[in-house]
Order: structure tokens, then C-alpha cells, then sequence
């Protein structure tokens, strides 16, 4: 397409098209994803030994997805953004309507596995979409109404099942679910707009090499590689366990009332937003660390013994993470000026790596030292990610473009 042609700003019909688009792609993928996630103390219970075995119906998907990232992005450099997003959405759906299907652990686990290959499809590229397609004015707005999406997804995915499998059964759960997928997949193809500068790019290994390359000689992106792991693990690992913890005495809680706790992901979605447009103002050096510090104080408040004070500690942990995941993920296409694809695509695996390996981990935790074994793996990772952020902020800025200033200070 011409470089000539405008960016999508804010006030359009297109602006609205793809906005409601990216917020529904979002929500179908961490719907899927985290449906499975209250349902762990059921899988402990009926199906598997232990918390870390049963952690492998999260923990398979997000390994499956991380090692499927940077392909996904080669295969959206060959077909293009879009094609890629509609195309691994209705697959993720069918997959998700065979699940109900299964009849012993390794199928769950195999079907959950490939659904993680064909859910990296969407997160490889959107990050990539926005910052190619949006107006520097609308990107922090998107960006963050897309990182509110994947809570609010997260959320609804949790509650639904959680919900559902407690009344009626998993199956009926997971199934519901998934035709509410199918019907946001179709919606995609019809609203998301066609890419105006996304220029066919097939590259060939060596180069592939030599993009992902370049984002270790960058000064800011290998630490926000590692915030992003260490960021994920832990807020993966609270979640992964706050649900066995809960069903214990003296809190007793149904499955019902563990799945509710998760409507506090909606704090989530408003506080990405909202800091997406505060660290436009403030930078993006100046807010990050204060939001993973408001992620670690969430997650040391859940120590308390109490419902509504552990409830209050994911609640805090919540709104510090989403904050933070969404001015990390724009600040890593902002600063990659080399492979903007691969950038984001290796920022996504040590993300869903840190899923992968912290939230077995922490199952292994909760086994042999119970909460406080869990607030050790989670709190740790949530400790090292505030001493990444505040390392950052003495990361020297971008250099300002000859051409013009501007209109944000560089990340």
C-alpha cells in the first residue's frame, strides 16, 4: 500500500471499526486461554494428583503459544495482518468446541495444546497493526483499550466456566464459551479494517535472525524482555492458586464465588486505558515502575488471611499489572526500529514463558509450602520486575527524528 496513504485517526468510522475489532480479538483469545484457570482445583481433584499437574491445562497453552510466536509473525509477514487475525480466530473456536469432547487428561491437554499454537496468532501481530495502522494520537488510546480487552476476555473466560462448571458441568461451560468465540471471530472478519501500510514482507531465516538480533542491541528491549516474564509469571502464579487457596478452610469458598473474584479484572481494563494515556503525558520511563510496584504491594496484601483482604490484594495486583503490560507493550513497538514484528512476537514469548514456567512452578510451590510457597515464586518474580522497571528509567531516550519532533516524548 502507498506510505502516502492516512493513518486511522481518532473520531473515524474506521477508528471505531478497528478498535471495536481489536477489543473483540483480544477477548476471544484470553477467554480462551484462561477459561481453564478456575477450573483447576476441579481437574486436581477429579482427573490429576496435584496443583502443578492440573496447572498443565494453562500452562500447555501458553508454552505452545510462546514457541509459536515468532513463526506466526514470519506467517504475517507472508499473509498479512489481518488474514492472520480472522483466520486464527475461527480456528481457536472450532478447537474450543471439540473440548467439551474430550474423555481422559491427554486429550484436554493435546487439544489445549494446539489451541495455543493457533491462539499466538493474534497477539504475534495486533500490537504490530496498531502501531502501523493508528495515528501516534489514537496508538496509546488502542493500545490500551486492546491490552482492556485481553482483561475484560481473561475475566469473562474465568467467570463463565468457573461459573457454568460449577452449575452444570465444564463441558456445557467450555462449550458456551466457545460459540460466544465464533460469534466475535465473525464480527472481526466484517469490522477490521484492511491494512493501509503493511508492506508483504517474506523473509527468509537469516534475516528472521537478524531482526530478532537487533532488539538485543537495543538498550530498553531486553529489560522489558524480562519484565515481561518475570510481570506474567507472577500475576499467572497468584491466579493459578488463589483458586485451591480459597476452596480450603477457613475461606470454603464454591467454585461460584472463586470464579466472581475474577469480575475484578474489569479494574484491569479501565487502569490499562487509563495509564496508556497517562504515560503519553508523563513518559513512559516515569509510570512504569510505579505500576509494578502497585502490582507487587497487591500481591504481598494477599499474605492476610482474610476474604475481603485477599480479594482487595488481587484487585490491586490486577490494576498494576494491566497498567503495566500495556505501557510495556508500547513501549516495545515504539522503541524497536528493526523488525517491529519480532520485537513484539519476543516480547509475547517471554511473556507466555513466564506463564508457562512460574505457574508449573508455583503449583509445585502451593504443594509443599502451601500460600506462602506460592508468594515466594510470585512475589520474587513481582520483586525482580520492580528492579527491571526502575533500571529502566535510566535507559537514555530514543534520538529524535530529523524530520520532525514528535508529538509524545520518546520512549
Amino acid at each position: 500500500m502507498s506510505d502516502q496513504a492516512p493513518a486511522i485517526r481518532r473520531g473515524t468510522l474506521e477508528f471505531v471499526r478497528a478498535n471495536i475489532a481489536f477489543f473483540l480479538s483480544a477477548f476471544s483469545v484470553f477467554a480462551s486461554l484462561y477459561s481453564v484457570q478456575p477450573l483447576l482445583p476441579m481437574f486436581a481433584e477429579y482427573w490429576v494428583r496435584d496443583a502443578g499437574t492440573a496447572s498443565l491445562a494453562l500452562s500447555a497453552t501458553t508454552a505452545t503459544m510462546a514457541v509459536a510466536l515468532i513463526p506466526a509473525s514470519m506467517l504475517a509477514d507472508r499473509l498479512g495482518r489481518r488474514r492472520l487475525i480472522v483466520g486464527a480466530l475461527l480456528i481457536t473456536a472450532a478447537l474450543g468446541m471439540l473440548l467439551p469432547l474430550a474423555q481422559v487428561w491427554w486429550q484436554l491437554i493435546t487439544l489445549r495444546t494446539l489451541m495455543g499454537f493457533t491462539l499466538a496468532g493474534i497477539p504475534a501481530v495486533a500490537m504490530v497493526y496498531l502501531s502501523e495502522e493508528m495515528d501516534p494520537e489514537a496508538l496509546g488510546f488502542s493500545m490500551g483499550l486492546y491490552i482492556g480487552g485481553t482483561a475484560i476476555g481473561g475475566m469473562a473466560g474465568r467467570v463463565i466456566s468457573g461459573i457454568l462448571s460449577d452449575l452444570l458441568g465444564w463441558r456445557l461451560g467450555t462449550g458456551i464459551l466457545a460459540g460466544m468465540i465464533l460469534v466475535a471471530a465473525i464480527a472481526v472478519a466484517f469490522l477490521l479494517p484492511r491494512p493501509r501500510h503493511f508492506v508483504r514482507d517474506p523473509i527468509r531465516l537469516t534475516e528472521l535472525w537478524r531482526r530478532c538480533r537487533a532488539s538485543f542491541d537495543d538498550a530498553a528491549l531486553p529489560w522489558l524482555f524480562a519484565a515481561s516474564f518475570l510481570l506474567m509469571g507472577g500475576f499467572v502464579t497468584l491466579y493459578n492458586y488463589a483458586g485451591f487457596r480459597l476452596a480450603l478452610p477457613p475461606f470454603a469458598l464454591s467454585h461460584s464465588a472463586i470464579a466472581a473474584i475474577f469480575l475484578v479484572y474489569l479494574l484491569g481494563s479501565a487502569s490499562s486505558t487509563w495509564a496508556g494515556s497517562l504515560s503519553q503525558r508523563l513518559g513512559r520511563r516515569l509510570v512504569f515502575w510505579a505500576l509494578v510496584a502497585l502490582m507487587t504491594s497487591g500481591m504481598l496484601i494477599t499474605a492476610v488471611p482474610s476474604t475481603p483482604v485477599i480479594i482487595l490484594g488481587l484487585a490491586i495486583a490486577t490494576m498494576g499489572f494491566f497498567a503495566a503490560h500495556g505501557v510495556a507493550s508500547a513501549w516495545v513497538t515504539r522503541r524497536a526500529r528493526i523488525g517491529k514484528a519480532q520485537a513484539s512476537a519476543m516480547y509475547l514469548v517471554a511473556y507466555y514463558l513466564g506463564a508457562s514456567i512460574l505457574g508449573t512452578l508455583g503449583g509445585y510451590a502451593w504443594t509443599a509450602w502451601g500460600w506462602a510457597g506460592v508468594l515466594a515464586v510470585c512475589g520474587g518474580a513481582a520483586i525482580l520486575a520492580l528492579l527491571v522497571a526502575i533500571r529502566l528509567v535510566f535507559v537514555a531516550p530514543l534520538p529524535l527524528p530529523e524530520r520532525a519532533a514528535p508529538a509524545h516524548p520518546p520512549p
